[in-house]
């Protein structure tokens, strides 16, 4: 782009660049050029310069690229207490960008939207979370800005997951949980990866190749059908038995694997004993649940009591997944049934 220019020596280029810039003089949507020992300072239109500062004559200069906004709510030019109710965080899973704010906000959802798909690059779609719903755990989403639909392929931990946000649970907060549970699976354990969603523990555990059954359940036939899409892409797929069943219809009479995982974190504590009964002594469960945050501490203590009619269980440890609420948290609780 051709502009005016002031031509000044490189020791002086700071000094004058500042003065410019302080006196409005100075176009800050044009690189500054070098040439040789002299630099050329881009000029607004109509600005006079004072004798001394240097020569003027037109020259060439690139566009300087916006700076990145280190928030997207920087990109909002709302009062600074509407945006004080955005929440700091937001989900992307693949392509899409999920988020959840107040509904008082509703009426601005579109700014929202817009928002985000310029601040996170590769962005698609951008939905606004409603939270899941059912018992076959399907989200409500509403679209805030691109287009589309809810399907897409998550990357993670060097792994392609098939997801669809409208259809089937998934959740892009989790991936440090399904490699560190995938890590502890020792060789010739059997899993059950209960409550599975699309899967994403049983995918990670059959790429480490230890385990040598994997049994995959999920109410929900949406789930079970993208897992087997995901499944389909690696030559590991077929260590993984996908089964479309309610956990009602599935336990009962199964016989004891090494390892559970029951991944339903706001009810997930009422199938737990039953869940206990189909871990073998010696065994390990993984049960995730959303705790007040003043209940944490001995959460897994209870838990441990609470599955005592199927054999003896401590706990191994409990780590904090992510926040959920301004009061609760997401917890895992590693609990050990003892050698009988």
């Amino acid at each position: 782009m051709k502009a005016r220019a002031l031509v000044v020596p490189r020791r002086e280029g700071e000094a004058v660049r500042r003065a410019l810039a302080e006196s409005g003089r100075l176009r800050t949507d044009l690189k500054i050029r070098e040439e040789g020992d002299r630099l050329l300072l881009p000029l607004r239109d109509g600005a006079s310069v004072p004798e001394g500062w240097g020569d003027e004559r037109a020259a060439e200069f690139d566009p300087r690229p916006e700076e990145a906004p280190a928030d997207y709510r920087e990109l909002l030019p709302w009062p600074e207490a509407d945006r004080a109710l955005l929440p700091r965080s937001f989900d992307v899973v693949g392509d899409i960008v999920l988020v959840r704010f107040p509904f008082e906000l509703r009426e601005r959802r579109a700014e929202v939207g817009d928002a985000l798909r310029r601040f996170v690059p590769g962005s698609r779609l951008v939905g606004w979370d409603h939270g899941v719903r059912g018992a076959e755990r399907r989200r409500e989403v509403e679209p805030l800005a691109g287009g589309g639909g809810w399907s897409t392929v998550h990357r993670e931990n060097h792994l392609e997951l098939d997801v669809d946000l409208e259809r089937a649970y998934f959740s892009p907060r989790l991936a440090h949980e399904h490699a560190r549970v995938a890590a502890e699976v020792g060789a010739g354990e059997r899993v059950y990866d209960l409550c599975c969603g699309v899967g994403p523990f049983s995918v990670h555990i059959a790429r480490d190749g230890r385990a040598t059954e994997i049994v995959a359940v999920d109410a929900n036939p949406d789930a079970i059908e993208l897992l087997r899409r995901t499944l389909a892409r690696y030559r590991f797929g077929g260590r993984v038995t996908p089964v479309g069943a309610s956990l009602e219809s599935f336990l009962p009479r199964r016989p004891p694997f090494e390892r559970a995982i029951l991944n339903l974190p706001h009810e997930g504590i009422k199938y737990a004993p039953s869940v206990a009964r189909v871990v073998a002594p010696g065994g390990r469960l993984h049960l995730y649940e959303i705790v007040p945050r003043s209940e944490v501490e001995h959460r897994g203590d209870v838990i441990a009591s609470l599955l005592e009619p199927a054999g003896h269980w401590s706990t191994l440890g409990t780590r904090i997944v992510h926040p959920y609420s301004p009061e609760s948290d997401l917890a895992v609780f590693d609990l050990a049934r003892r050698p009988d």
